[in-house]
């Protein structure tokens, strides 16, 4: 995808921008080659499951209600539930709430999980810019009817997404 020449910056109004799944797309790889930035909603019991890219960064910023944060390699015994998970360091899953922020660099096991009973929000940039080829790929598989994870595994591979644990809703 080319990014477009731009010479004049971007403003959106709140609630501004394309809406991919529960985000809301405000930049991407149509006006950067940077970063994508979302708005995040992060329903009640949503588990994005443990996860990493081996090339992309990503930051995490909360902005309304709570969220379960990982990004850290577990010690060599972790199980299947990552928010159990130790470093070899002692490093925790942190419960963070509005202006907990969580920095993912490549290579990093990472998850979100929303523990409380109301929605959160949060603010979810990702370098480089294109994350949101991979959310709109995924909605249209979603939509088609109950997904094949073969199909779902190859379409995260073609986006350097290894997941590590399953993405679920708690609720």
């Amino acid at each position: 995808m080319r990014v477009k020449d731009m010479t004049d910056g971007l403003l959106l109004p709140p609630g501004g921008g394309d809406t991919i799944q529960a985000m809301t797309l405000k930049v991407g790889a149509e006006q950067t080659a940077g970063w994508s930035v979302f708005e995040a909603v992060v329903a009640p019991g949503f588990d994005v499951g443990a996860h990493l890219h081996h090339e992309a960064e990503e930051m995490f910023y909360v902005i309304d209600g709570e969220l379960d944060l990982l990004a850290f390699h577990p010690a060599a015994a972790a199980g299947s539930d990552w928010r159990s998970w130790r470093s070899d360091s002692g490093a925790e899953v942190l419960r963070g709430g509005p202006g907990s922020f969580m920095h993912v660099p490549a290579g990093c096991p990472h998850a979100f999980f929303n523990p409380g009973p109301e929605p959160a929000r949060m603010l979810f940039v990702v370098t480089p810019a294109g994350h949101e080829t991979y959310l709109r790929e995924l909605t249209r598989m979603l939509a088609a009817g109950p997904p094949d994870q073969a199909e779902i595994t190859a379409l995260r591979a073609r986006h350097d997404i290894q997941q590590l644990t399953p993405l679920t809703n708690r609720a």
